[in-house]
């Protein structure tokens, strides 16, 4: 009878035992859940004060980005192109602007309005951008005045030889606006950065209007010049070369002139000089006085 009244004390005491642990069990349980739950609360508090600084500061919200996930600089540089009007820096002196002009200088470099006129319409028929286009026919009015020779027609050769690509390259190695032949004219590109400046367009018109007046003085008429100047002097014929850019630069005397001339005609391209002896081209037709362009 003592050994079980002695079992039933050891089974309670173990009962008790196991209650009493889990009891404790349960207060730990409830302890973690408790600080799991305050700890939460303080993150999402902290997580809506952040945002509510990154929203009325944004500089902040910047700069975290940057530091959190930083742009690699290779990047960065593949997209920064240079202003237009760093390409379209001349490497060689221009005329000083407040050097007073004469009759003749101011007769090459026409009005303000007929600089607008010239670009609007070239800039709509060769598909330029209008601003590209303006520094194209400022910088050949400002060479036109410096050197003396109409600038329409250094705009027509330009027009013709590469339909104002200043990239533009020929299969012989003519390069850039006027399609000069670097190779051959490299000393004319010495003191502009040497014949890497061929593609700089002001370099290029520069040095193609030089070329250009040298050969229509030589040659005694704007025909024989131009007729050079496509590498045509020792053949019959420059293959229609001269008839091209006199008809362009006659339709551009006109837009000058203030004429509504339409910018969707057929534009013809200068074509190499032939090879061979060719037929007597249309070249005659086109002829006019040397008189009816200014500077020469």
């Amino acid at each position: 009878m003592t050994n079980r009244t002695t079992g039933v004390a050891l089974a309670a005491r173990q009962l008790a035992s196991v209650a009493n642990g889990m009891a404790k069990a349960r207060v730990t349980i409830r302890s973690v859940l408790t600080t799991f739950h305050h700890t939460m609360t303080i993150c999402g508090v902290t997580a809506l004060v952040i945002l509510a600084v990154l929203y009325v500061r944004p500089d902040l919200a910047h700069a975290l980005s940057k530091t959190l996930a930083p742009q690699p600089a290779e990047a960065s540089a593949a997209v920064t192109a240079p202003p237009l009007t760093a390409l379209m820096e001349a490497p060689a002196a221009q005329p000083a602007a407040e050097a007073p002009m004469t009759a003749e200088e101011k007769k090459l470099m026409g009005s303000k309005k007929q600089q607008e006129w010239v670009t609007t319409w070239l800039s709509k028929r060769y598909r330029v951008a209008s601003d590209a286009t303006n520094m194209l026919v400022s910088t050949a009015y400002l060479t036109a005045r410096e050197i003396k020779l109409d600038p329409l027609l250094i705009l027509a050769v330009m027009a013709i030889e590469s339909g104002l690509n200043p990239f533009a390259e020929s299969p012989m190695g003519a390069q850039g606006l006027m399609q000069v032949m670097s190779k051959v004219h490299h000393d004319k590109f010495q003191d502009m950065g040497g014949v890497q400046a061929a593609l700089n367009p002001v370099a290029n018109i520069r040095v193609g209007s030089l070329i250009l007046k040298d050969y229509v003085t030589r040659g005694g008429s704007v025909e024989a010049g131009l007729k050079s100047y496509v590498g045509a002097a020792a053949f019959e014929t420059d293959d229609g070369y001269g008839f091209k850019v006199l008809a362009e630069y006659k339709k551009l005397q006109q837009v000058s002139n203030g004429k509504k001339v339409p910018t969707t005609n057929p534009v013809m391209v200068a074509t190499p000089a032939p090879a061979v002896k060719a037929a007597e081209p249309a070249v005659a037709s086109a002829k006019m006085p040397d008189s009816q362009l200014a500077g020469l």
